[in-house]
């Protein structure tokens, strides 16, 4: 009788754990579901550039004053971009608004939002912010994150197809050769790459001009953004992922690393780089905890919503035609699920950018 029940119990426990295992198998596969860029949802993010790009006060010039000449008004200083508190969130704010424009045509007060875009990105306001960049003390402004969004802004345009796309490009053209130029000049000069969570990370500023050179088919662009990032990145190894986000960070240093050599490398050459990079993610098992944001009111704290959206794009790219890290996208989505519901309606402490790094995080579950 014994040995009966002691059978018994050995059948019932190995039930019980194939139960488990079988648990757990299912467990594996439910998805987190991504969020949808929808018309609704477009209006709702579009309604943050749209009430920014042309407000001009407060501001942050993040100028060297030479002379008092160089005491003007944001909007005497950059016509084309005053608004949005800063000049680089003004220029992905009319990103936003292109590539919102771009998707859904029958965007709320479409017609009213070109007309803003072309008195803002006229040929004779770029032509001024041009001039800026000349400037004795202008040589290194907005270097990179500004110069990298200036290249996806033309990068966006020059994909709409749309009259108004091509008469802003056209407009843009002086700008956008300026930056490539300064990229071309710079790149080569730097010895070491910038590896913080925030404005100056060279991952971020290759990514989007490697996007643009891409599109448009500047080989000159590509061939050295190629060559630098495997100069800066080709021997990284266990990239300290745990020591992410700092407290200020709307970048993850190492996923954006790996977003760019993802873009450099061939698919077999990256999957040998990345098996030691952050060989942790292999792991079906992976967690990644979110950018928990204490207080939306204060700037600085609420740049980890930002984190949020960009750790997701990171991981979209990463994901791409690698099946065998599928299970990543549930943490993308995670990611922005959490950032999302809190963007509208936020202050301006956080609308005046994060619209533009929501809808590219969007943009990237679609691709």
């Amino acid at each position: 009788m014994r040995k009966i029940s002691l059978a018994l119990l050995i059948c019932l426990g190995v039930a019980c754990k194939q139960a488990d295992t079988k648990s757990n198998e299912t467990k594996e596969v439910q998805e987190v579901a991504a969020p949808e860029l929808n018309l609704a949802q477009a209006n709702k993010l579009a309604y943050l550039p749209i009430h920014c790009i042309n407000v001009e006060y407060p501001n942050k010039l993040n100028q060297v004053i030479g002379g008092a000449e160089d005491l003007q008004s944001p909007k005497e200083l950059h016509p084309a971009f005053y608004g949005c508190f800063d000049w680089h969130s003004s220029v992905h704010g009319h990103w936003s608004l292109v590539s919102l424009l771009k998707q859904f045509p029958n965007l709320n007060d479409a017609a009213s939002i070109k007309q803003q875009l072309l008195a803002n990105i006229s040929k004779e306001n770029i032509e001024k912010e041009v001039v800026y960049f000349h400037g004795k003390h202008n040589k290194s402004w907005e270097r990179t994150y500004g110069w990298a969004w200036l290249l996806k802004l033309a990068e966006e345009l020059h994909t709409w197809n749309d009259p108004v796309a091509k008469q802003l490009e056209e407009n843009l053209q002086p700008l956008t050769d300026l930056i490539v130029g300064k990229y071309m000049e710079f790149l080569p000069k730097l010895k070491y790459p910038i590896r913080v969570g925030e404005h100056t990370n060279t991952a971020f500023g290759l990514t989007f001009a490697w996007d643009y050179a891409n599109t448009v088919g500047n080989d000159k662009l590509k061939d050295l953004i190629k060559k630098r990032a495997r100069d800066f990145y080709l021997k990284d190894a266990h990239c300290p992922l745990s020591w992410e986000p700092s407290g200020y960070d709307f970048l993850s240093p190492c996923l954006q690393e790996a977003a760019i050599m993802k873009r450099i490398m061939s698919p077999a050459e990256f999957r040998l780089w990345f098996a030691d990079f952050l060989p942790q993610l292999k792991n079906k098992d992976f967690t990644l905890n979110v950018g928990e944001v204490s207080d939306r009111k204060d700037g600085k704290l609420v740049h980890l919503d930002g984190v949020n959206f960009s750790r997701a794009w990171a991981l979209y790219r990463i994901i791409d035609g690698m099946p065998e890290l599928k299970h990543l996208k549930n943490i993308a989505n995670k990611h922005i699920n959490y950032s999302l519901p809190n963007l509208v309606g936020d202050s301006y402490e956080g609308g005046h950018w994060l619209g533009s790094f929501a809808i590219y995080a969007l943009n990237a579950t679609k691709k």
